[in-house]
């Protein structure tokens, strides 16, 4: 089984997690579609999945899609297998997305996580945005507590720049990175990001990672993506899935779903090996 290491942490996890957010947010499955694709997930492997408090309609359901994670493991008897990786740092007034870094904001974000989550310490706490109006180090430094306080194991990253990683890792080890990232937003190979998280054994979890929004349905039309779909007998999406894993032995890619098919055919992702020329053909792609 393809895996990936959490940093240096000896914690090892399927190269393909689930980015569970569409099992929250506005469209969202009901609960037994929710649950089937977890445990789809959980069939095939998978044993990371990433969540946020946010990852719900408004403030009124913070933390639905923790609770749902929470409800269908314990269902399916899971326990310490699977990392529930979540975040804190946004908040979601009439369904807006809004960062909001503050300390105390934070804190209290991590104990209702905890509560959602049925746990005593969140084994990867992510900071899930920058707050522009407040000194970062403010921010870090409430996470930096709470994993003191044994709340938190490591400490994650989301939305970062390479300058606000290194400012961060002047303070703290940073396990993880998870930027949005796929063939037709490479941002991060471009400005070096994730060449210097594998330099620092950082784990780089790339959000969106089959484009999401309207790059999604341009993976499904782009003429290189449909050849070599036909050629490897896959998805466009698995190959876009691929192209990442094959990047880097640190990037652990964590595809949406909301179907049973969907998390099925990204898993085989970890399964498809794609020529030199066919990644420096994807390589080719431009941005969005």
């Amino acid at each position: 089984m393809l895996q990936r290491e959490l940093n240096s942490t000896g914690l090892k996890f399927k190269a393909i997690g689930l980015g569970a957010m569409p099992l929250s947010i506005s469209g969202r499955p009901d609960e037994a579609q929710a649950f089937a694709v977890i445990e789809a997930f959980i069939a095939g492997g998978g044993d990371f999945i990433d969540t946020a408090n946010v990852y719900c309609l408004d403030d009124d359901d913070i933390g639905h899609n923790e609770r749902l994670i929470q409800q269908a493991l314990s269902q399916l008897g899971i326990g310490e297998r699977v990392m529930v990786a979540t975040k804190g740092g946004l908040r979601r007034p009439g369904g807006a997305w809004v960062v909001d870094g503050d300390p105390n904001g934070l804190r209290l974000s991590c104990e209702r996580s905890l509560q959602a989550l049925k746990t005593d310490c969140i084994g990867l706490y992510q900071l899930h945005a920058v707050d522009p109006k407040l000194d970062f180090r403010h921010s870090l430094e409430a996470l930096i507590k709470l994993q003191e306080e044994g709340k938190i194991r490591y400490i994650g990253l989301s939305n970062v720049s390479p300058a606000q990683l290194e400012q961060a890792l002047s303070l703290a080890l940073i396990a993880s990175v998870q930027n949005r990232c796929n063939l037709f937003d490479k941002r991060d190979f471009r400005n070096g990001l994730i060449d210097f998280c594998q330099a620092r054994r950082i784990t780089y979890i790339p959000y969106s990672p089959v484009g999401g929004g309207h790059s999604h349905i341009r993976l499904a039309q782009e003429p290189l993506l449909l050849q070599l779909a036909a050629q490897y007998e896959a998805t466009p999406q698995r190959i876009a899935l691929a192209w990442l894993l094959h990047k880097g032995q640190h990037i652990l890619p964590i595809p949406g779903a909301s179907k049973v098919a969907s998390i099925r055919d990204s898993l085989q992702a970890t399964h498809l090996t794609l020529s030199p020329e066919d990644i420096a053909a994807l390589d080719r792609l431009p941005d969005r």
